[in-house]
């Protein structure tokens, strides 16, 4: 599964498909201050895109993927 949560860390790992929104959406409800780890992520469906750059989640590791990098940090950046 591409999402792992562990606490108040959610982890999303190589293809994140639209399915994993709900899962997303649980867990950015549940948590007062989750936080991200994007590092083995590879592919972001922009469902999980919009989720998280409009989301709470404090971004504790960015993507290794250079252009889920480029495009994804920059908006968790600014809010």
């Amino acid at each position: 599964m591409p999402i792992a949560i562990e606490g108040d860390l959610v982890r999303l790992e190589g293809v994140c498909p639209v399915e994993d929104a709900m899962p997303l959406i649980e867990f950015l409800r549940q948590e007062s201050s989750p936080r991200l780890d994007l590092s083995q992520c590879t592919y972001l469906h922009t469902a999980l895109w919009q989720l998280l750059s409009l989301g709470p989640a404090k971004l504790e590791a960015p993507p290794s993927d250079p252009f889920l990098a480029r495009w994804l940090v920059p908006f968790m950046a600014a809010r």
